[in-house]
């Protein structure tokens, strides 16, 4: 097909523009601080968003010459990739590092308690999800309007029955391994308690660090500036900021607790933010990065059109611990898909 030049250069500008979209984006992802406000909301626009231009331009490359189908293909996988946070499993654990570890299997899930019990078969899918995952140590968090007289919803009892409990607040540790030393910490934004839950899981003869936080959701920052537009900018930096104060206070405590250690929850945070940064800085690396298989988002699917875009749910461990597999899983539960990971501690 012989092309106008008119219509080459419409073509070639598109394919341009694409290329410059993904490469600002993987340069703003990588450089990007808790200084740059405008780039950490940029985070939450949904993936497919910045994923159109490229794959389009992928598309109308093929009337253009080898040169800009090649830069084309550099554009989407620059957004797969870097900008999306694709996981190849390059850093899971091999033969090798079993020797000396135990299997352990965490899962953390925001089941959104509050919400479940007003929705029809949302506990029970909840149970399910447990049931099929099995972990030996499940964190939840929004968790605290799943006891009913003390105890769990009867949806959840049976799917609970092996576990020990431990509740605080919004937060569930539930255990198959023997349980100790449950306290909270506090991640406060200015006035405000903000608490996280920590324990000793006893893994054979092995004690384990178990943390799980929940920080400052973003959403009222997002809507702001969304619905005020410039006007809610400065509710944007100030949701912004306290993420990063917590973040701060969580990692300078987990930095003071005995290893290994898990830390896992809602951190409402991607893994390119700095928020995560912060964590990572203490000493943790993220499960999903390290052993997963694909993008492991874990929100968006309670939206139209209900296909999961973001992962701010997270399980990250000390270096001692060796990662097998990480996985989200199912939708159906929550507005959260949980995330599960096979795990290898020192025995």
């Amino acid at each position: 097909m012989v092309l106008g030049a008119r219509v080459r250069g419409m073509l070639q500008a598109w394919v341009l523009l694409g290329a410059v979209v993904a490469g600002a984006l993987t340069l703003a992802w990588r450089w990007g601080d808790e200084h740059t406000w405008w780039i950490e909301l940029l985070r939450y626009v949904p993936y497919p968003v910045w994923l159109l231009p490229a794959a389009s331009g992928l598309l109308l490359a093929f009337w253009l010459r080898p040169l800009w189908r090649w830069l084309a293909l550099v554009s989407v996988v620059l957004v797969l990739g870097p900008v999306m946070g694709l996981s190849l499993g390059q850093g899971r654990a091999t033969a090798g590092d079993a020797v000396g570890k135990q299997p352990l299997r965490v899962m953390t899930y925001n089941i959104k308690a509050y919400r479940a019990r007003w929705l029809d078969g949302a506990f029970d899918a909840i149970a399910e999800e447990i049931v099929r995952r099995a972990p030996d140590v499940l964190v939840m968090q929004d968790a605290g309007q799943m006891f009913w007289r003390g105890r769990p919803v009867p949806q959840l009892m049976p799917a609970l029955a092996p576990y020990r409990l431990k509740a605080v607040d919004q937060y569930v540790v539930a255990s198959r391994l023997p349980l100790r030393d449950c306290q909270t910490g506090d991640m406060p934004i200015g006035s405000t308690a903000h608490p996280y839950l920590r324990c000793t899981v006893m893994v054979g003869t092995r004690a384990v660090t178990v943390v799980t936080a929940h920080t400052l959701t973003p959403r009222e920052g997002l809507n702001a500036a969304r619905s005020e537009a410039m006007g809610g900018l400065d509710d944007w930096q100030q949701n912004f900021a306290g993420r990063m104060a917590q973040a701060r206070q969580l990692a300078a405590a987990v930095q003071a607790l005995p290893r290994p250690l898990i830390l896992a929850g809602d951190l409402n945070a991607t893994q390119a933010s700095p928020v995560l940064q912060v964590l990572l800085d203490a000493g943790l690396t993220i499960g999903v990065t390290q052993a997963g298989i694909g993008w492991g988002f874990t929100i968006g699917h309670a939206l139209k059109p209900h296909v999961s875009f973001l992962r701010i749910d997270h399980i990250l461990v000390s270096a001692d611990i060796a990662v097998v597999r990480a996985v989200a899983g199912s939708r159906w539960g929550s507005e959260h898909r949980p995330v599960i990971a096979d795990l290898l501690v020192p025995r």
